[in-house]
């Protein structure tokens, strides 16, 4: 039954996946506004949700190890993962203002966070600070990145507006219920082995609640709407480190162990960093590099089991 279920979570996260980059293609048609744009904001936020929750969670249940790798993984698992795949399905155009802009805040607001939780922990002060960043950006992204550049015979407006939202919707519950219930019981098969929380938090929940990513960023790329695709990945680990860890540490401080400040930060800090040269190599992630991300996760897993 638990098998069961798991697989049906991940069908519903299919189909919330669909319909949320369908229907983020057609909001940003309907305004005018750029894809990438509505991947780094809207999809982000829709997408990040599964992180939400599971960490708020985990932080009223006093399982601190959870709530922090749950992010921490998935911030991983995002540029690694779901970046390579999406590359390997489709090459992803990268333009100038994804460097200057989504690149540039996800390091800044990594290594912030690296930085903060040296301490050992993350106080409600930080979390107010996280928050108040994550207001500020989104801002400035909306002033910055409004009007679409992509011409706009490659957006028609085939839905009505009142669709667009409807599809957006239907395609966060998708993604909340489906990765719910995938996560719920990708737990309870991984205690049964005896894993510790930091390694279910990093690895089992960080892929789980990665799904909606990963599936969005797949049907984003697959329909060549790559702009949705990286913006996406990009805007879902500033989300998860601003808006989640924000919140969580709003609602609890969050206690940061010595082997996340010396093991899988450093990898999300790696991760991130390497990131730069990839998306300045002839403006576009090849599937070669693509492939190249993959493995160099499976390897993090490999050292990390």
């Amino acid at each position: 039954m638990v098998y069961f279920l798991l697989i049906l979570g991940l069908v519903i996260l299919l189909a919330g996946g669909k319909y949320l980059v369908d229907g983020a293609s057609d909001l940003a048609s309907f305004f005018g506004l750029s894809q990438g744009l509505i991947g780094l904001t809207i999809v982000a936020f829709g997408t990040s949700a599964p992180e939400l929750l599971v960490s708020v969670n985990a932080a009223l249940k006093g399982s601190s190890d959870i709530a922090l790798g749950n992010v921490v993984g998935s911030n991983i698992s995002n540029i690694s993962l779901v970046l390579g795949i999406s590359a390997i399905l489709y090459p992803i155009v990268i333009h100038k203002s994804i460097l200057k802009l989504d690149y540039l805040a996800t390091l800044i607001s990594s290594i912030l966070f690296f930085i903060l939780a040296l301490n050992g922990f993350i106080s409600r002060v930080e979390g107010g600070v996280f928050l108040v960043l994550l207001i500020m950006l989104n801002y400035y992204f909306f002033r910055t990145l409004s009007k679409s550049d992509t011409d706009e015979s490659d957006n028609p407006k085939n839905h009505s507006i009142f669709k667009a939202v409807i599809f957006l919707i239907i395609g966060v519950l998708g993604l909340y219920f489906g990765s719910d219930l995938f996560v719920d019981n990708a737990v309870v098969i991984s205690e049964n082995f005896g894993i510790s929380e930091r390694v279910i938090g990093v690895t089992v929940i960080a892929i789980g609640t990665s799904l909606p990513e990963l599936v969005t960023s797949v049907i984003a790329a697959i329909n060549r709407k790559t702009d949705i695709a990286i913006g996406n990945i990009l805007g879902s680990n500033i989300m998860n480190i601003l808006a989640i860890i924000g919140v969580t540490s709003l609602i609890s401080p969050i206690a940061v162990s010595e082997e996340f400040i010396k093991n899988d930060f450093i990898w999300m800090i790696g991760f991130t960093i390497l990131l730069f040269p990839i998306l300045r190599s002839a403006h576009n992630i090849s599937r070669i590099e693509g492939g190249g991300l993959v493995l160099l996760y499976f390897i993090y897993i490999y050292m990390l089991l």
